[in-house]
């Protein structure tokens, strides 16, 4: 199947509903699979305090904030996301969305999204994802900032609920995220430990790279997620690692096309190409008994003579009648 492209709504629609709608919309156009947003409230996602460890980096996108006011911003209202998600079936897109907890969990179940995220700085919450998971839908769990023992942990809970349909992402959770910290070899490594366990892997992507989901396509990624805006000159929270329309749509083509173009195992090859390959010629007249040497037979193409293999066994032999120029070697022709 081709790789399954999430478009990351996220804070892109600048507290606008009517924009929401629109990036959608847009979503749809670029080719993305799926429209994900995140249900969560400032205060189902933390506290109210600016206690210094409840406090953003001083650098960065976010500096200066304390999380709670970063979330009150950033969040998606509920009450838009019941239309949202009608919107996305009518035009033809999946919508689903990353929960925060359990009243997360239970309002989408009453919208009836067709999945669930778990997002890198969740994926410890074995709690939550054992909740979202008992509802037996697909689930994505991003890895940003887990060790591989809470990654194996973590696809145990989606089991011990008898749950799975399991993807985890490959995710570096910088934002934005640099190509050389991406390290998406990863990929393959997670493929070998995880893939035996029938989880699938795929990429959650913050960097502003076309190149880095498809190389994850090559390396075996099923899906991939990007964060998307219709014009990063709207602002949100997180446009500054979010891509336009013109580079989701490049970056969409291409993860399909990498996909298309891995094919499968096949040394097949064309009958009518391989009359053009290399094979043993006469390329000087010869007189019977004569020795054939490098400058009287060569390999060179097409291929109606004899296998290069024969060249070494060939050469220092006697020929067995006349050979006239430009004649295809055979067999029978030397002793």
């Amino acid at each position: 199947m081709n790789p399954f492209v999430i478009a990351e709504m996220s804070a892109n629609h600048c507290g606008d509903k009517d924009l929401a709608f629109k990036i959608i919309k847009a979503a749809k156009e670029c080719g993305a699979d799926a429209i994900k947003v995140q249900t969560y409230t400032a205060d189902t996602i933390t506290i109210d305090c600016r206690d210094e460890i409840f406090m953003t980096r001083d650098d960065g996108l976010w500096a200066g904030q304390s999380l709670y006011e970063l979330y009150q911003k950033a969040y998606t209202p509920w009450q838009w996301q019941a239309d949202l998600k009608a919107y996305a079936d009518e035009i033809g897109i999946e919508f689903f969305s990353t929960p925060f907890d359990f009243s997360a969990v239970d309002f989408l179940e009453s919208i009836n999204v067709s999945r669930y995220k778990i997002a890198s700085f969740e994926a410890m919450d074995y709690p939550l994802i054992r909740y979202a998971a008992k509802h037996k839908k697909p689930m994505i769990i991003s890895t940003g900032v887990s060790t591989i023992d809470e990654i194996y942990e973590a696809i145990d809970a989606c089991k011990s609920v008898g749950n799975h349909d399991i993807t985890i992402l490959k995710c570096t959770s910088n934002y934005p995220a640099q190509i050389e910290d991406m390290n998406i070899a990863t990929i393959s490594d997670m493929m070998a430990r995880f893939a035996p366990l029938g989880v699938k892997v795929g990429l959650s992507d913050h960097s502003m790279s076309l190149e880095v989901p498809i190389t994850a396509v090559a390396l075996g990624a099923s899906v991939i997620e990007k964060h998307f805006t219709l014009d990063r000159a709207l602002g949100g929270e997180d446009s500054g690692f979010s891509l336009n329309k013109d580079e989701f749509s490049a970056m969409a083509q291409a993860v399909k096309n990498a996909y298309k173009a891995l094919g499968k195992v096949d040394y097949s090859f064309s009958e009518q190409n391989r009359k053009y390959a290399r094979s043993l010629f006469v390329t000087k007249d010869i007189k019977k008994g004569e020795i054939l040497t490098p400058e009287n037979i060569r390999s060179i193409r097409p291929a109606q003579g004899l296998h290069p293999r024969y060249y070494e066994q060939a050469i220092g032999k006697k020929a067995t009648k006349d050979l006239k120029f430009a004649k295809p070697l055979e067999l029978s022709d030397f002793e």
